[in-house]
Order: structure tokens, then sequence, then C-alpha cells
């Protein structure tokens, strides 16, 4: 049986919010590697791409609904979770469910952590930017 992994996704957006996508990805660590009139693309880890395209209905995302509810982009540390709260307030983005916090009921065992920060895009995609390991 062949061994599959996430190659990549894709987000309808209205593109004059690109620069937001662009910006915080890049803060994350990704990369462009793609940025035309309709079209941005970024590679993570592991090749993995996200592409933010021109919507093609005016339609609303309602994260509660059926789909994909949210987005999460691990870090490596838990005080990346803190910087990238500390980025978003910057850019007047407004962290969801009091986050960042800790939630112990995510973690693998009792010797580690599950810290995330939650927020909504201006096209209203729900993200998740966690840290999952030691607790520090």
């Amino acid at each position: 049986m062949p061994q599959s992994a996430i190659g990549h996704l894709v987000y309808f957006i209205d593109t004059k919010n690109a620069p937001f996508y662009r910006d915080l990805l890049v803060y994350l660590g990704w990369s462009v590697m793609y940025e035309g009139d309709a079209m941005l693309g970024l590679v993570g880890p592991h090749n993995v791409s996200l592409w933010f395209g021109a919507a093609l209905k005016d339609l609303t995302t309602d994260y509660d609904g059926r789909g994909l509810n949210h987005l999460a982009l691990s870090v490596p540390a838990q005080s990346d979770v803190d910087t990238t709260a500390v980025y978003l307030r910057d850019h007047g983005v407004t962290a969801l469910f009091e986050t960042p916090r800790h939630r112990p009921e995510f973690a693998p065992d009792p010797t580690q952590t599950y810290y995330q920060v939650m927020f909504v895009s201006p096209d209203g995609i729900q993200f998740e930017v966690v840290y999952t390991g030691p607790k520090s």
C-alpha cells in the first residue's frame, strides 16, 4: 500500500488579502514559490505547499459548518506561539478562544503540553499555531 502525505492545500480568498497570508507564512518560515495576480503559493516543510487564489464565487467561509474547520501549523518551540500571538496582535488580528493557552487534554502525555493560538484570517479561514512537546 502506498504511503501518502499532504502535498498541498488550496484556499480561495479575496486577492486583496494575499499579503496577509504571504506575510504571516513567511514570518512562520514558509517561502514564496509563486506570486501572481490571482494566485499565491508558499512552500513549507517537506515540500508541502499552501495556495491562495481568487475566489470563484462570493461565498463566506463558515468554520463551524461542514468542511475544513481550521488549518494548524506546528512550530518547534512554545515561545514561537507567544511571538506569533504578538505578531498577530501587532497586525490587528484578534486571538480566539482565550489563546494563547495550554490545552493539556490534547497533549500526548502528562510530561508534554499542547500550546496554541487560534485566529481567523480576513477571509474567515480559521488558523492555529501550535507547539506540542515538553512544557517550558
